[in-house]
């Protein structure tokens, strides 16, 4: 599956609302448009995690400043973001399958920054990007999509 915008670029007329919905993959698009009624969610999990656990975990809005394919990999897309320290950060995440690269630069998106380096295709990743996944009724077929935030949130910025 690609993202909700893939095949309804930018030069479709209509109205602004409209336009505006498409640009930013659905994310101002009204909840009551959308049709949820063929979607399967998880049980959640009943074991609990303390308070201090969870603290341990810094999430943090990223910029998308460019994303690759990786050669070799039906996969793996290359990230190259800002995380607001003033050094690019590398993250590595397999959803070339949902998404195309060109489409998420500029984006901003959640990461999680203090998971240890992991070496994937030969290349070091820094972090994991966070999404939202499901599974359609009666179907082994999964979505996924990127959990992404108004771009105005700046990069570097704490989620609590």
């Amino acid at each position: 599956m690609k993202s909700l915008d893939s095949d309804k670029k930018a030069g479709k007329s209509g109205a602004v609302e409209e336009t505006t919905a498409n640009d930013n993959n659905g994310f101002f698009k009204d909840n009551a448009k959308i049709d949820f009624s063929n979607v399967k969610v998880e049980p959640l999990f009943e074991e609990e995690v303390d308070f201090d656990t969870f603290s341990k975990s810094d999430f943090r809005a990223v910029k998308v400043k460019e994303c690759v394919a990786v050669p070799k990999s039906k996969k793996l897309l290359q990230f190259t973001l800002d995380d607001g320290t003033g050094t690019d950060r590398t993250i590595l995440s397999g959803i070339h399958s949902y998404y195309e690269p060109e489409e998420l630069v500029g984006k901003t998106l959640i990461a999680i920054t203090n998971l240890p380096p992991r070496k994937m295709m030969g290349i070091e990743s820094c972090g994991m990007l966070l999404s939202a996944v499901n599974n359609l009724k009666d179907s082994e077929d999964e979505e996924l999509h990127l959990l992404m935030v108004d771009n105005h949130i700046p990069a570097g910025a704490k989620l609590y």
